[in-house]
């Protein structure tokens, strides 16, 4: 008979080792590496199954119908809204409002669930392991989330928590969070990549047997990636992140896994002293003074998954005080703000070696795709040279090394969206220009250079 391989796991890390050891070797940690069982060769039993297999078109597909969180935005991203035994993890930085808006999210579920006729909706499920129940409700308080089909309870034992399910038979369960629940069953600390693993792996049973949707709150590190195992995001079925400035108002939803729907959708939120809430339409953060002119600063439309969103870009020029010329850049792509300077002094003859160059954009929006070069571009020579840009001007496009003006994706539904917020010029490259349709009260003026294009847009 073969001999039974057994190894050794770390209970914080899940590093692994043929032999026993006192520390573990990544994490540095004392006194955590234990059995992790034998391996042994062999064969699995047969088990009968709950269920017969069924032909395809006979599932009931009436299960996974969509139900509206009640929050437009969240539905966006969602792609239409929550599928019943879903489950979805929301991450996001410390203070972004993540808590804040799953607690809003909870408060329109509860309503919809108490208002439905003759349903068999249940409450409302919070489940908070990192705040107290007498801090969430001052929360819940502030934002105007309380409701008597909504139910709170504070508690980071996973036992307890599926006790909690099991009592309510809620409709919607949020965790808030996953790192911070632990199994008693499971040796390691809470956020441990054992205990998430177990943590997760009883939230989603739960969930696929009850048909119950499932919202989990999730850290991330230093670096912006989910805290926690890998298997964490393999595991759950929507993965959200929430971006945004910690002292701005402006957050950002984007889906980074969706078995359900598309990942190209955003959602922008406006987070206020009483709450957070929707924005469908956040072109007033991101211009300030669009349609009047001002020296160093023009608009284009970039585009956020399938919406597009005008975009701001300012710039200054100034003499620099020490010997070495700054280069700073504020939610544009630093390289790509530095490889246009380089095309306007090798083709314009526009030098700023010697010169301060800051670029920005207005209302914290960050965008790192190539449509906005003819942008930065406009606004550093019209910063330069003290000269406002054409009123009601939008541009679009990307900037190469030769000076040429290359053609970029969805240039229709840009200039539509250029159009609705009353712009009445927009530069576009020449370029695949013929396949667009005219739109109204807007005068499209196709360039293939640079050169031409400063001049159009400084007249």
């Amino acid at each position: 008979m073969a001999k039974e391989k057994v190894t050794y796991r770390c209970s914080e890390c899940g590093w692994s080792s043929p032999k026993w050891v006192g520390q573990c070797r990544e994490c540095q940690a004392w006194g955590t590496i234990d059995e992790a069982g034998a391996a042994a060769p062999g064969c699995v039993a047969a088990a009968a199954p709950r269920s017969p297999a069924l032909p395809i078109g006979q599932v009931d597909g009436e299960q996974a119908r969509r139900r509206a969180t009640g929050v437009s935005e969240l539905d966006r991203v969602l792609g239409g809204g929550i599928v019943p035994g879903a489950v979805v993890l929301m991450a996001g930085e410390p203070g972004v409002g993540k808590s804040t808006l799953l607690l809003d999210v909870a408060a329109r579920a509860a309503r919809q669930a108490r208002s439905s006729d003759g349903s068999a909706a249940g409450p409302v499920l919070y489940v908070t392991g990192e705040e107290s129940s007498a801090q969430v409700k001052a929360r819940a308080e502030r934002i105007g989330a309380i409701d008597d089909h909504l139910l709170l309870a504070d508690d980071n034992d996973l036992a307890v928590l599926l006790g909690h399910v099991e009592a309510t038979s809620p409709s919607l369960l949020i965790v808030d969070s996953v790192q911070t629940i632990q199994s008693t069953q499971v040796e390691g600390g809470a956020g441990g990549v054992a205990q998430v693993r177990a943590v997760a792996a009883g939230l989603i049973r739960v969930a696929k047997e009850r048909n119950l949707p499932v919202l989990l709150v999730g850290h991330v590190t230093k670096d912006g990636g989910i805290a926690g195992p890998r298997v964490l995001e393999h595991l759950v079925d929507v993965v959200c992140q929430f971006e945004g400035e910690r002292h701005g108002r402006l957050r950002l939803l984007r889906a980074v896994k969706n078995r359900y729907g598309p990942t190209d959708e955003v959602g922008c939120f406006e987070l206020t002293d009483t709450g957070i809430r929707g924005l469908p339409d956040p072109s007033g953060l991101f211009l300030s003074q669009s349609l009047s002119s001002v020296p160093g600063s023009c608009v284009t439309v970039s585009m956020e998954g399938r919406r597009p969103m005008p975009t701001e870009v300012q710039a200054l020029v100034a003499a620099t005080s020490s010997g070495s010329p700054r280069r700073t850049t504020s939610g544009v792509d630093h390289s790509r703000v530095a490889m246009v300077l380089a095309v306007l002094q090798a083709r314009l003859g526009a030098d700023t070696s010697t010169l301060d160059v800051y670029v920005s954009t207005v209302g914290g929006a960050r965008t790192s795709e190539s449509a906005v070069d003819l942008a930065t571009a406009i606004a550093v020579v019209s910063a330069a040279r003290n000269q406002a840009t054409a009123a009601g001007l939008v541009v679009i496009g990307e900037v190469g090394l030769t000076g040429e003006i290359r053609s970029c994706l969805s240039v229709q539904r840009r200039l539509q969206e250029a159009a609705r917020l009353g712009f009445t010029k927009a530069i576009v490259p020449a370029q695949g220009s013929e396949d667009l349709q005219a739109v109204d009260g807007l005068m499209v003026l196709p360039v293939s250079d640079l050169a031409t294009a400063v001049r159009v847009a400084l007249p």
